[in-house]
Parts: C-alpha cells; sequence; structure tokens
C-alpha cells in the first residue's frame, strides 16, 4: 500500500506541480483497485482501464459548474490510474483491457503476483517516497500539518 501511496504522492507532484490537488483524494485513488478488488479474489473490474476512465467521466460530470468540487475530486481517477501504472498492470492485457479484450477477469492481485521480494522492495520505495514528500513539505511542522490534514492540499509558501 505504500508503493501505491508514496508513488501518487511523487508522480503527481512530478507531472502536475499543483499544491492544490487533494493530496488525501489522490492517495485513496490509488488504493482503491486494491481495496475494491481484493474482497472479490483479485484483480477484477478496478483494475481496468474502464474502471478508471468510467471514474473519470463521473467525476467530470457530476462536478460540470462546481470548479472546486472537481479540482478535488479529479484526484480521485488520477489515483486509480497511477495505480494501474505501479502494478504493471497494462501488462495484463486481457486485464486492463476487459471487456474489450474478451475472456473473464481473474488471476490475483499483480501486487501479490510479483513474489515478496519485489513486494517488500516497492513497499520500501513507497516507504521512502512518502518520507521524501514529509520532508521536502515540511510537513513535520504542525501547521502545515494541521492544514495539510484538513484541505489536503500543501501550503503555497512550501512549494517554491
Amino acid at each position: 500500500m505504500l508503493w501505491f501511496a508514496g508513488g501518487a504522492v511523487v508522480l503527481a507532484w512530478t507531472v502536475f506541480h499543483d499544491p492544490a490537488i487533494d493530496h488525501r483524494v489522490l492517495i485513496a485513488g490509488a488504493l482503491l483497485p486494491d481495496v475494491v478488488d481484493a474482497p472479490l479474489g483479485g484483480a477484477r473490474i478496478a483494475h481496468t482501464v474502464l474502471f478508471s476512465a468510467t471514474l473519470l467521466v463521473v467525476v467530470m460530470l457530476a462536478t460540470r459548474g462546481h470548479r472546486a468540487a472537481r479540482r478535488r475530486w479529479l484526484a480521485l481517477p488520477i489515483g486509480t490510474f497511477v495505480h494501474l501504472l505501479a502494478d504493471g498492470v497494462w501488462a495484463r492485457g486481457k486485464t486492463f483491457w476487459w471487456p474489450f479484450s474478451g475472456g473473464h477477469l481473474t488471476g490475483r492481485l499483480p501486487s501479490l503476483d510479483h513474489g515478496v521480494i519485489i513486494l517488500v522492495l516497492e513497499e520500501l520505495a513507497g516507504a521512502a517516497a512518502l518520507v521524501w514528500f514529509w520532508r521536502r513539505f515540511n510537513l513535520g511542522d504542525p501547521a502545515v500539518r494541521a492544514v495539510f490534514l484538513r484541505t489536503g492540499r500543501l501550503p503555497r509558501d512550501k512549494v517554491g
């Protein structure tokens, strides 16, 4: 789980460089595919591009005319897309492109298929990414952390 959370915040910062993204929603989106699919026994609907694309369309339609809500909730499908990337689901054509690829959704969660050593290395990389994020944006400062926990945003004076 650290792999997805850490990957999401670092990738989103690197790509968007936007302190106004709600990082809480971004992390929730990055964890969502495993939360949805694990109880179903493996990589199912939430590990497909259709799921993330549909979630993006739903957010766009639901937030039409509400700029602040759109800014916050767009982080959810961005997080699910990051999960697909970090999980390597794009290399599992039958799952990634379902239902367009035909067949049934089967198989374990991709993060569990990598083996224990890779899983541990991914989690360590995710932890390192979260430590970087914590230090880079001074989240050790109680005032900065309070703003982050309340809004999901990074204070503008800390992002320069």
